[in-house]
């Protein structure tokens, strides 16, 4: 129950009753939580604290609401630690996870000045633009749009849809030696809410990385959009 005397807000008090009996087990993925009413005649407090509360837990990832149907304890979310330079699939597979892609489209385009200077080549040459969305056992966990030098190795839309660019690059002779990652809080628009399956003006993630080749040429700049009710990146650090 909660402490109506404690200097604690009551809508953190319900949050935290909640997320206890999650991260205990006793609801489990899936379980469908009280309705908003009922919670409030529970803790005996207006049923806008308990919404705050339920917004909250949603942000966080902890619940997720479907609509006409009501709120469920999500799913836990995908840890990645950002310590090596590992495709999404070498990654999901290691975590047990089965992974997929889903293509949306594959073109070939002339690189604008920013994309020219990013993969350090000529402006209008041919680049290879790839956006898919990144799955794991089937749930939606990231869009993906990824730019590749055409002049670096001849791409066909079956060599996407079927493995992993890091494979194909590696069948074709190059090394790859590291990356540079930026990322940065955001909130998903409407393409990327009906791609990714999330509300308009969910939490997401957008990351930024290039990735260069041992012989120092960039291989690929990929913006990716990943669902922050799903996935969070953890790093390790020491003094």
């Amino acid at each position: 129950m909660i402490d109506k005397k404690s200097p604690m807000p009551l809508y953190f008090q319900i949050e935290e009753a909640i997320k206890q009996k999650i991260e205990k087990g006793e609801w489990i993925t899936g379980t469908m939580i009280s309705s908003e009413r009922e919670f409030a005649e529970n803790y005996e407090v207006s049923r806008m604290t308990v919404r705050q509360a339920i917004n909250n837990l949603v942000n966080d990832g902890y619940l997720t609401r479907q609509k006409g149907k009501g709120t469920f304890v999500s799913a836990k979310k995908i840890e990645q630690k950002l310590l090596g330079l590992t495709s999404f699939t070498e990654d999901m597979r290691s975590r047990g996870y089965r992974p997929a892609s889903k293509l949306i489209s594959f073109q070939t385009i002339s690189a604008n000045q920013r994309l020219a200077k990013a993969l350090e080549i000529p402006e209008n040459q041919k680049i290879y633009e790839i956006k898919r969305v990144r799955l794991a056992n089937d749930i939606p966990m990231a869009f993906e749009t990824t730019f590749v030098p055409a002049q670096l190795l001849y791409l066909q839309e079956s060599h996407i849809k079927e493995g992993s660019l890091y494979s194909e690059v590696e069948n074709a002779g190059f090394k790859i030696d590291y990356a540079t990652q930026s990322l940065e809080a955001s909130i998903a628009r409407d393409a990327e809410s009906e791609i990714l399956e999330i509300t308009k003006g969910a939490p997401v993630l957008l990351i930024e990385r290039q990735t260069f080749l041992t012989n120092g040429m960039p291989l690929e700049l990929v913006h990716s959009v990943y669902r922050g009710d799903r996935y969070k990146f953890m790093i390790d650090m020491k003094r």
